[in-house]
Formats: C-alpha cells, structure tokens, sequence
C-alpha cells in the first residue's frame, strides 16, 4: 500500500464520520420539524402547538341568525333533507330532496331533486327550471325526478383535467350502492355509469364526494355500521370510477358514537386541512314520544390526511329553544360552507352555515343560517392574567407574519421568534414586539417597527404567543407583493 494513503484514508474516514455525527446531531436538535411553506395555518388541533400554558383551545360555537327558506312549496312536500351548498362564482347553489311524508305510516310520496340559488347565501330564490312536471306543470324548480333522488349530493369539481361536460359531478344513492352522475352547467344531470362506482357501506345517508386539490385525487364520505354503530367510511379514486377500498375514519380519543352525517370538506382558505360537521344520534331520548326516538346535534371536527379526525366531543350546534329541533333527526348541519357578507355593515366576511329543522314531523321543513368568523372554527384563548402559545419548530416561506386574532379593549397579543431550540432571536423578542390588540382577520405582525421576516425563512424557527384575554384563530407566512 502507498505509505501516503496510510495518512489519507484516515482523514477521509474521519471526514466522513465527522458528517455523519453532524447530520445525526442536527437531526437531534431538530426533530419533527414541520415545513408550513406559506400556507395559512388554523389552530383546529395540536398540529402546529408544542405547549400550551394558561391557555386552551376552545371550540367555538356559530351564531344563529335567520331561516333561511322555509319548504312550503307544494312539490317540496313536509319533509326536506340533505341539503347541499357551494359558491359557483356569482352564485350561490343549493340543491335537496323533496318529498311527502304519511307521518301515521312513515313512508314518504316519490322524492325529487331540488335546486335553489342566491346572489348573497343569505336571500334563497326558486327559478322555474321548466323540467320535471308536478300536477300538471313544470313551473317548478326540480331538476330529477326517480333513480338517485334520495340523496342526491352534488359538487363543482375542482380537477383541472375535468372535461367541460362533467364540470359539476354528483354521487347518489340507488339498488347496490353509491352512483356517479354528471352535468356540465349543474342542472342537466345524466349517469356516468350504469354500476355503481362504490358498493361498500349502508349509504343511507347524505353521502358526500369532491376534488381533493392539495392531493390531486377524489375522495368519498359515506355511511357504514361499525359494530352496530353509525359510522363513516372514505376511499379516494383517481377518475371519479375506480375507487379504493373504503375504510373507516379514526377518531383518537373519541368515544364510539352514532355519527348520522359526515359533512367532510376542504376548508376553502386552507385546503389542506378537511373540516367535518358530524351529526350526532343519540338514539335513546325521545322527549316529544315521536314515532322515532332519538335527538341530534351539530359536532366539528378536522383531519389532515382525510382519515384520521380529530372529532371534538361538545356540541358545535345545539337543538336550542326550538321545540321543532328536538325530534329526532333533526338539527342536521347541512354540507357546504359559504363566505357571506357580514350582518354588521363595515365589518368582514363571514362564514354561513346552515342547519335544519321540521324534519320527520309531518309539518313544513326550514333552514336556519349561522354564521362564525372566517377561520373561527376554533381558536387559543387565554384569559386577562395570560398565557402562551409555543408552536413546534417550523420552517416557513415569506416576508411577513399574518395573524387572525381578537382581544378586548384590555387584552393584547404579542409574538416572539425563537431559535428551533427556544432561544429568542435578537430583535425579534416578545420585548421587542408591538402590541397587537383589537380585532382583525389579518393582522401584519411587527417589532419595533418592521414586519420583515424574510432573512428567518428557510430556517427552523418557533413562535411563542404571548396572549393576554385574545383569542388566536390562525397564522400565515407570505411575501410583501401579495
């Protein structure tokens, strides 16, 4: 052997070995770090949250404003269900079942698909469609009549290879399972296929399906029994055809309820995030003696891979005052979210969502409006003494930090950039930040002064929220030009 190797192979040995410990003591100091690029963060769960000290999440709970539409037209008959919502530019569609109910025999009279629209998601108007006849008129507004119109659950799909006569999509339920159905203006329907494309599962239900964006694939919510128990399976499908096995969602640290309805959706501002507005059953109260026993109310939850949820256990819509939304199957959330105008002239955009009553009685269904804060589905709250947030170590894109966030006149927020191991950065301290305090969708975050966070991205970084009687709803990193 040449007498030189004898020197160098060692060095290129202890080079190597040198890097090795670098990588594995780097990877030690920064384990789990979560690249959150320049997407807006919600603080729904514990995804982002290290630890929480004097402060908690706190579920909120919708407004209740007015009935939306009441179903008092004849072809609607007394016992409405499963409606649909989504914003299709302009215009707001919402489309549900019709159908009459012999409340001594509970069968219901031949069901129909609806179709109603707004400018506003608030002021709900019938157009005369001209296309199923009912007592010897088609001055209506049904669009299907027959196969599927049990559950007919339409959505505008969001894939960009879709073909423009299948710009608006479908699934319903029929003999042997969930069927696909097509449109191109989301009026005119027709089957995709004479089989059905998922056969796994009861379907009794409102049974939901879209166009995942963020993971280029579609994806399916629908009812199964588990054990006995109301519950609900997903697949996901590359063509909208040809779908996966379904499999049931899970709930960790959630205890085995009856989950009547899913609701899943991607949240519009935060695709990445899916948000659910499950209907519990609790099958064995029964305070009006109705001919079904069982109550319901609205609950929340939120997934970030589509499967695993994490399912708050209180309510997010009680039955309430109404006497109406104490019988059973009531008190359904409805399955779309919309960006309204706000109540209060001047202030933001709200989100609507929309929940039901007179279902099952034998008397005229209604839709009542509520409304909660853009990203306000749930915030961290802590109370006038304070308490603090620390996020887990991140890695971020963009110049600024943007908050959603409300304090009252006394209570402020503050916010502190940290190294990934918890050592705050010179200049960007909590001393170092300008109070933040009021109410704002979008608040740019400063210290002293300057907002520029730009020379931090790409590194692994924490945040620590200083918060003082605040609420915080979600964070974003972006660039100063948007």
């Amino acid at each position: 052997m040449d007498r030189n190797n004898h020197i160098v192979l060692p060095l290129m040995v202890a080079a190597v070995a040198q890097s090795l410990l670098t990588s594995v003591l780097q990877a030690a100091e920064q384990p789990g770090v979560l690249k959150i690029g320049s997407r807006r963060e919600l603080f729904v769960d514990r995804y982002l949250i290290d630890r929480l000290e004097g402060a908690v999440l706190r579920l909120q709970k919708p407004t209740p404003r007015e009935v939306a539409i009441v179903f008092d037209q004849p072809w609607e008959g007394n016992n409405c269900g499963y409606q649909t919502f989504f914003q299709d530019g302009n215009i707001f569609r919402m489309y549900y079942r019709s159908g009459h109910l012999d409340i001594k025999t509970d069968r219901d009279s031949v069901e129909r698909t609806c179709y109603a629209e707004s400018r506003d998601g608030i002021h709900w108007v019938r157009p005369q469609l001209g296309l199923v006849e009912f007592q010897g008129s088609k001055r209506n507004n049904i669009i299907r009549e027959g196969f599927g119109t049990h559950n007919f659950v339409p959505f505008k799909d969001a894939n960009p290879e879709c073909k423009p006569d299948e710009k608006y999509k479908a699934v319903a339920r029929d003999k042997g399972g969930l069927y696909a159905f097509k449109s191109a203006n989301g009026i005119h329907w027709s089957k995709v296929s004479d089989r059905p494309i998922i056969t796994k599962g009861a379907f009794d239900s409102q049974n939901v399906a879209f166009y995942d964006s963020v993971r280029s694939r579609y994806v399916s919510f629908h009812r199964g029994f588990k054990d006995g128990v109301r519950d609900i399976l997903t697949c996901t499908s590359n063509d909208f055809l040809h779908w996966t096995e379904p499999v049931w969602l899970e709930y960790p640290g959630a205890p085995s309820e009856q989950l009547y309805l899913s609701q899943v959706l991607p949240y519009h501002r935060a695709p990445h995030i899916f948000v659910g507005f499950p209907n519990r059953f609790v099958t064995h109260r029964n305070p009006k003696n109705h001919i079904h026993s069982g109550v319901c109310d609205g609950l929340f939850m939120t997934s970030r891979d589509g499967l695993v949820f994490h399912r708050w256990l209180e309510a997010h819509i009680r039955p309430g005052f109404v006497v109406e939304r104490w019988y059973a199957r009531n008190n359904r959330t409805a399955w779309g979210i919309l960006e309204t105008k706000a109540d209060i002239p001047g202030t933001p955009h709200q989100l609507s969502i929309y929940s039901s009553a007179g279902y099952k009685q034998g008397k005229t269904c209604w839709l009542r409006r509520y409304t909660m804060r853009i990203d306000g589905f749930v915030s961290v709250q802590a109370p006038l003494k304070g308490g603090q947030l620390i996020t887990r170590a991140i890695q971020f894109e963009g110049q600024d930090l943007v908050i959603n966030y409300s304090t009252s006149a006394a209570g402020s927020v503050r916010v502190e950039i940290q190294d990934g191991r918890g050592i705050p950065l010179e200049g960007f301290t909590v001393n170092d930040c300008d109070e933040i305090y009021g109410d704002e969708l979008e608040r740019v975050v400063t210290w002293k002064g300057s907002s520029d966070i730009g020379r931090l991205a790409g590194q692994t970084i924490r945040l620590r929220f200083e918060l003082k009687d605040a609420d915080l709803f979600s964070l974003q990193t972006r660039q100063r030009n948007r």
